[in-house]
């Protein structure tokens, strides 16, 4: 990615937190009945907390796999995803700061914040974990060893099967939030995601098919 590319994110991220410092000031000022900041059990905090999880599973994916392979095309891919998504996972956790809203509810199930509980997703249902129930297309601690411990093609294929898996989840909470946040930053972010992650889901299967494998179901 050039200097110009990250330059145009970096804009991006700092105007996105600017517009959610800016709600949450104007909200205070506004005359209407609505309240200064999302609650805290609203889609807008629940969203931003659970796709803040959400994000940091890429990020450690795609860390793995960079120290796995030495294909360029691969860790390249890898390198854009966990530097977006930690970029974003930042202005979440930026939002909940100015929001004054914890990040982390102890005792609160994944996806509550979404209308059907976030049971079911584009056909996908979510996975169990040690602690339960996981976010739709997380990654289980066994596959994750398991990516750990394959080299070149083999981690290659894992990363890629598990990475579309986890944006197809990924794009999901993101329209859920789409459909459900009352922030229009946070809103704008979310369609963001969608976008974004549905052209690397096509990138990826492509790369996939080149390895001669297939998208795990």
């Amino acid at each position: 990615m050039t200097r110009t590319h990250w330059a145009a994110i970096t804009a991006v991220v700092l105007a996105l937190l600017f517009a959610g410092a800016v709600t949450v000031a104007s909200a205070g000022d506004s005359d209407s009945a609505a309240p200064a900041v999302p609650a805290s059990d609203s889609a807008d905090a629940g969203f931003a907390r659970d796709m803040s999880v959400h994000h940091q599973q890429a990020v450690e994916m795609s860390f793995i796999v960079r120290d796995r392979t030495e294909n360029t095309e691969i860790r390249r891919l890898a390198y854009d995803i966990a530097n977006t998504q930690a970029n974003q996972r930042g202005m979440m956790m930026g939002w909940l700061d100015l929001w004054g809203l914890p990040k982390v509810t102890p005792g609160s199930a994944p996806m509550a914040w979404m209308a059907d509980g976030g049971g079911s997703h584009s056909g996908h249902s979510a996975a169990k974990g040690a602690g339960g129930p996981l976010m739709p297309g997380m990654a289980t601690e066994a596959q994750l060893a398991r990516l750990g411990e394959l080299s070149g093609k083999a981690a290659e294929v894992e990363y890629l099967q598990l990475m579309i898996v986890h944006h197809n989840g990924g794009v999901d909470m993101a329209e859920g939030c789409v459909r459900l946040c009352s922030v229009d930053s946070e809103n704008e972010l979310a369609q963001g995601m969608v976008d974004a992650q549905r052209s690397e889901v096509e990138l990826m299967v492509d790369l996939l098919a080149k390895r001669g494998a297939q998208v795990r179901t």
